[in-house]
């Protein structure tokens, strides 16, 4: 049997809040990928976790004997964490990020970070959609660079505001307009996030200016599984302006889109973490972005 640390959070989540839909918006994921995973969860376990009552929902009796264990699975988790990081070698930033951030940007800042810290080591890692903190969540990234929407316990510099276009087979049918209009592309199966990607899955499907259900063609874990579809004629896909120069390749067209709200790029951070190293870089950050 393998439980991974992600169903158990949703689990003590749930059984904390006793209701899915809190527990879905406290952990930052849609109601029905949080209902899936702990029935997968039941199902691995081989009991119910939950069972319904009058006044909503309540742990069974197995549940109540798993929950402290869990607690102290995740409360065990996170102190070892800690203490791989202290074990890591001094002065190194870890920085997430769930695409190239280009834009003149990354490059830029670190040069003044370095000049602030001399002798601090960098470490740049991809995140996977997955996580939608850009490994904040779970302590393997000190910042981040991420699109808002994003998680709870996270504060955010926005570093670029871009508009979102289409990216789309350079044979597609709306290849030849040099503008899409939202609304044309009613129909089109699409390249979607994982669903635990939650409400950051919903803005790059354009949820927020459909009257429609998306069709979802294929889901996609890392920008390249996305391009690699796109071009592979799976389906099209939203991105900001900015990615759309970071991941240009043949047999791949972008248009910009008519009637979508801009996208945002942020800089990330956990609240309270006020560490020189954190502050550094988000200071050098802010000195870069306002001069892009």
């Amino acid at each position: 049997m393998e439980v991974h640390l992600r169903e158990l959070r949703y689990f003590v989540a749930v059984a904390e809040e006793l209701n899915v839909t809190r527990a879905a918006e406290r952990l930052f994921v849609s109601q029905p990928a949080l209902s899936k995973q702990l029935r997968v969860l039941e199902r691995q376990l081989g009991f119910g976790l939950f069972e319904r009552v009058p006044s909503g929902m309540a742990l069974t009796r197995q549940g109540e004997a798993l929950l402290p264990v869990a607690r102290d699975l995740l409360g065990r988790w996170a102190a070892g964490v800690a203490e791989a990081r202290a074990a890591a070698p001094p002065g190194t930033l870890v920085i997430g990020m769930q695409t190239a951030v280009g834009r003149g940007l990354h490059q830029a800042a670190l040069r003044r970070f370095r000049e602030r810290l001399p002798g601090w080591e960098v470490a740049l890692r991809l995140v996977g959609w997955d996580d939608p903190s850009g490994g904040l969540a779970d302590g393997s990234s000190d910042v981040a660079f991420i699109w808002l929407p994003v998680p709870p316990g996270v504060r955010t510099y926005v570093v670029a505001t871009e508009r979102r276009g289409v990216a789309m087979p350079a044979d597609h049918r709306l290849a030849g307009l040099a503008e899409v209009p939202f609304p044309a592309l009613r129909g089109e199966p699409f390249i979607a996030l994982p669903a635990v990607a939650g409400p950051l899955r919903d803005f790059w499907l354009g949820l927020d200016a459909r009257d429609d259900e998306p069709v979802v063609g294929v889901i996609a874990n890392t920008p390249e599984e996305v391009f690699e579809a796109v071009t592979g004629g799976l389906g099209v896909v939203l991105v900001a302006e900015g990615n759309a120069e970071l991941y240009s390749r043949p047999g791949l067209a972008y248009r910009p889109v008519a009637g979508l709200p801009p996208g945002e790029l942020a800089i990330a951070w956990r609240e309270g973490d006020r560490r020189p190293q954190v502050t550094a870089f988000i200071d050098a950050l802010r000195q870069v972005a306002t001069k892009v």
